[in-house]
């Protein structure tokens, strides 16, 4: 698995990270558009155990995003895989990251998607009122499908991704 860019890179999720995950979900500058999460830290290893196991079954993907240096900034995840489909979340970033972190792992996580699970497109959605994260995955090429109260919808294919990248190589 190639999983390394030109800053970040991103790595599965491990019973260690759960410190580091629980206070990155709890921040209020990050957490506004997530779904809560239980404050207690054997809650949170419990998750992880429980998700390794999906994890083995190929049921769904948590990763830390690091920066090269090996600094924890941020996690992603791919679940909800359907089809030739998968949707992604769970992403944040904190002040940690690098500049281009939030492209970088967007490229990352669709390479993971695509080349590692052979998957064609993806499907997520974003809490209204994101505006910079919808934003950001409309400049990548998604497609809005649908919206209700809480979220919007998306779909985005693997062509539209490699699009995206070749324009913005430069970046990455």
């Amino acid at each position: 698995m190639i999983n390394k860019s030109r800053t970040i890179n991103i790595r599965l999720v491990e019973e260690s990270d759960a410190e580091f995950i629980l206070k990155l979900r709890l921040d209020e500058k990050y957490n506004q558009f997530l779904s809560d999460v239980n404050p207690d830290m054997q809650a949170q290893r419990d998750w992880i155990k429980k998700y390794k196991n999906d994890e083995f079954l190929k049921k769904q993907f948590y990763f830390i995003i690091e920066r090269n240096d090996g600094v924890p900034c941020g996690t992603v995840r791919i679940y909800d895989i359907k089809g030739d489909s998968f949707c992604w979340g769970s992403w944040i970033l904190n002040e940690n990251k690098t500049r281009y972190a939030a492209l970088e792992s967007a490229f990352l996580v669709y390479q993971f998607g695509f080349n590692e699970l052979g998957l064609k497109k993806s499907h997520f959605e974003v809490r209204k009122g994101n505006e910079k994260v919808i934003s950001f995955h409309k400049k990548m090429g998604a497609v809005k499908i649908l919206e209700d109260d809480l979220n919007e919808y998306f779909n985005i294919s693997q062509e539209a991704v490699l699009e995206a990248k070749q324009k913005l190589s430069a970046k990455i």
